[in-house]
């Protein structure tokens, strides 16, 4: 039985049933070089050639800027896999992308240290 929203693709007791790696097709390495949080966002150009529901979907999620962490996030597909998903619209001109704008410097010390404090108070 699927999940309401979920296609066929998850399923309430088992998962997932389509395995990550077969969502990318094998391919382990993007051939866009792309961060957690680079941005990624939908161009409007229809996309040529056969993609899978899985870059649909992660197309759909790319109409306004996201960040790859979060688009991993929807899919429920790790970030590797979401990786070249991604790489592969960027490839056929359906997506584009751009590192982040930092408004602090992202190896900054207190920043470090106050994003471990926080997560070792979720832990």
């Amino acid at each position: 039985m699927t999940a309401a929203g979920d296609g066929p693709w998850l399923d309430d007791a088992a998962g997932r049933l389509v395995r990550p790696f077969t969502v990318s097709n094998g391919r382990t390495r993007p051939t866009v070089a792309l961060d957690l949080v680079s941005q990624v966002m939908a161009t409007g150009a229809t996309p040529l050639g056969y993609l899978g529901p899985e870059h649909a979907q992660a197309l759909e999620r790319c109409r306004l800027p996201v960040a790859v962490a979060e688009v991993a996030a929807h899919l429920t597909l790790p970030v590797a896999v979401t990786k070249v998903l991604l790489a592969d619209l960027v490839d056929c001109g359906a997506l584009t992308t751009k590192p982040p704008a930092f408004h602090h410097n992202p190896t900054d010390r207190a920043l470090l240290e106050a994003v471990l404090d926080g997560l070792r108070r979720q832990l």
